[in-house]
């Protein structure tokens, strides 16, 4: 059993204080395992379930609903991850990373012509909000995380919650406070993400600084290990730059 506690414990980060569960029984352990051996996001997503149908009262079921909340956010499914990530919420009201991952969907798949845009767009800041308020004064969320480890995924939550708000602002088309949101996650980031700064390329050339948009791709582009997908959306953000510098030199 130790060695199961161990395992389910690095797969999800509470936002409370450290309380380490415990299996109950060789079965219990047994379901857990079977959500750390999953392959996919539907297989670790049936595992979830069939832990919490075979055991309500497992001590795990915080750290089950935020990995099935992971699972389906992997899948693109943004209907099921709100189902789990509330039920997760509902276990753990400080869970500051099911917040982060809900309001960074929500803004996501949220289009301008939605009928409850707002709605959804404010839903999104409250999560962001909540979350961003949490991070101020969580706690290690394991007991064998060094200082500088935390500190770490604290700044990339952070940033996580400054490109949420980003991308509620790139759905209200106020291109300049998304692009200053973007820049914010960007240079708060512990581990440099491409995508976010591509992010703020698209909403400077949203805002018409293209300049500023050449500046960001060209450095993103010059990274010989760049993800494929993310080189062509970059060289796409490019070419509209520099097609926009183009035109407004005319």
């Amino acid at each position: 059993m130790k060695k199961v506690v161990g395992l389910m414990a690095g797969l999800a980060l509470a936002a409370g204080s450290w309380a380490q569960p415990k299996p109950k029984s060789q079965k219990e352990v047994d379901a857990l395992m079977a959500i750390q051996s999953a392959q996919d996001p539907d297989a670790q997503i049936a595992a979830v379930e069939n832990l919490l149908t075979k055991f309500a009262d497992t001590e795990y079921k915080s750290m089950a609903l935020q990995m099935a909340t992971q699972a389906a956010q992997q899948k693109g499914d943004m209907e099921k991850m709100t189902v789990y990530g509330e039920r997760a919420l509902k276990e753990d009201p400080k869970n500051f990373m099911v917040m982060m991952m809900l309001s960074q969907s929500i803004a996501q798949k949220t289009r301008e012509h939605d009928l409850d845009k707002e709605e959804k767009l404010k839903q999104a800041e409250k999560y962001t909000s909540d979350g961003l308020e949490l991070l101020k004064t969580a706690g290690k969320p394991r007991p064998d995380l060094t200082d500088e480890q935390w500190n770490a995924a604290k700044k990339d939550f952070e940033a996580q919650g400054y490109e949420s708000l980003g991308m509620v602002a790139m759905v209200r088309k106020k291109f300049a406070d998304a692009a200053a949101q973007f820049k914010k996650a960007a240079d708060t980031q512990a581990t440099p993400d491409p995508a976010t700064k591509v992010r703020l390329a698209s909403a400077y050339n949203s805002a018409g600084n293209f300049e500023g948009a050449l500046l960001v791709v060209d450095a993103v582009l010059a990274d010989a290990q760049l993800h494929p997908t993310i080189r062509q959306v970059a060289a796409q953000e490019k070419m509209k730059a520099a097609q926009g510098k183009a035109a407004a030199a005319k």
